[in-house]
């Protein structure tokens, strides 16, 4: 028996409204509230609402077969409160038949884990409390931003109670070995890891559309075949944007007719079935310990962090907002601590990327800055005033 196990990474930043340098000192209102509203409400409309329909659909019909695992962030449950709570409402649909697990996260989708345990531990803490509070279940195992994972980040999920984390299966770090297995922490301390096949994964998130890829269409026969193939192979695990479906990959792809037919296909001949990442620890052991003494990401051709810290205005930006955790956190005002903690969150460094090489496309996509330099200077405005407020 071969087991899919489905992962969809459900996020929303809050986008920064335009800031200009003599509103420093004055002017405290720092999100773009059309924007992100309008964005809502698109996406919602495009996606989330038909994706989870669909699966809703797809699992009553084959009576829980199909299990699906959802990483969603806080600023997209916050921002699903204040502009669309129909999404939530049809998230709670899924998350009530069963088949449905939710993973942990960073409330705000940060990169904390790169720069302070102890934040990065709070801001786990709060994803959990708000998975219990509006879903009623508490995550059991866990996937950093950007699938972001080091052994020393997996030193600290495993110490916050985790049994496994999703990490990518990067060619640095799995060598020769395949990512259709569970592993270990290099410790052996008992975090599994799960390990994306980004060849499988990308197919459907990044390829769908192309036609001027070689395998273009893709049907779900087609990509059922590829999946039925695999020797030597226990969990195939396809990790992607919930946007794929319908935003990256709009309806007229036929990206919805893919999601409907899959399940058919892949239960045809009988010997593969469809797991959550919980499911996936529970009924395989680990191949081998991994270790990664450096972290990697999902981003790019390089699998490393070079998407949100691979320039001098991303470490610079990174640094200062990291640098203000102490003096933030004695005011111990709860407004200030969370507008520094949505400053982290890790759209803010990717706009500022520099990269327009292969990976170009990908790093445009729902950029509102038509520079990284733009990106870069609203930032610093807006974290300037926000250090003058601090020092009030």
């Amino acid at each position: 028996m071969k087991s899919i196990c489905f992962y969809f990474q459900v996020h929303q930043p809050f986008r920064l409204r335009p800031y200009k340098f003599f509103e420093i000192g004055h002017q405290h209102n720092y999100y773009d509230d059309v924007q992100n509203a309008w964005l809502c409400r698109r996406i919602a409309d495009k996606c989330y609402l038909p994706a989870n329909e669909t699966f809703l659909n797809l699992i009553k019909k084959y009576q829980g077969q199909v299990r699906i695992a959802y990483s969603i962030t806080g600023t997209a449950i916050e921002q699903f409160q204040r502009y669309t709570p129909e999404v939530m409402d049809s998230f709670r649909r899924l998350v009530d038949t069963g088949c449905v697990e939710l993973l942990g996260e960073t409330f705000m989708h940060s990169l904390a884990a790169l720069k302070s345990e102890n934040e990065f531990s709070e801001q786990v803490k709060m994803h959990s409390d708000l998975m219990k509070k509006e879903f009623g279940v508490t995550p059991r195992v866990f996937r950093n931003t950007e699938l972001i994972y080091s052994d020393t980040i997996g030193r600290a999920v495993h110490k916050l109670g985790f049994k496994a984390q999703l990490m990518e299966g990067a060619k640095q770090v799995l060598g020769w070995r395949s990512p259709n297995f569970v592993y270990e922490h290099k410790d052996k301390n008992g975090l599994r890891l799960l390990m994306k096949n980004f060849r499988l994964s990308d197919d459907i998130a990044f390829r769908f559309s192309q036609q001027s890829w070689s395998e273009w269409p893709l049907t779900a026969d087609k990509f059922a075949s590829w999946v039925h193939e695999l020797q030597d192979t226990e969990c195939i695990n396809l990790f992607m944007d919930y946007e794929t479906f319908g935003e990256h990959q709009w309806k007229e792809t036929g990206i919805f007719d893919f999601l409907n037919a899959l399940p058919e296909e892949i239960f045809k001949k009988g010997d593969i079935n469809f797991l959550t990442p919980s499911e996936v620890i529970s009924t395989y052991s680990p191949k081998a310990n991994i270790s990664s003494e450096y972290p990697v990401s999902w981003a790019d051709e390089e699998r490393d962090l070079s998407a949100w810290l691979g320039n001098d205005l991303q470490d610079d930006a990174f640094d200062r907002v990291y640098a203000l955790e102490q003096k933030v956190k004695a005011t111990e005002n709860e407004d200030l601590i969370s507008v520094w903690r949505h400053l982290q969150t890790s759209d803010n460094f990717y706009y500022m990327c520099t990269k327009w090489f292969s990976d170009g496309d990908v790093h445009k996509y729902f950029n509102h800055y038509n520079t990284p330099y733009e990106a870069y200077i609203n930032y610093m405005n807006i974290l300037s005033d926000f250090i003058l407020t601090l020092k009030k």
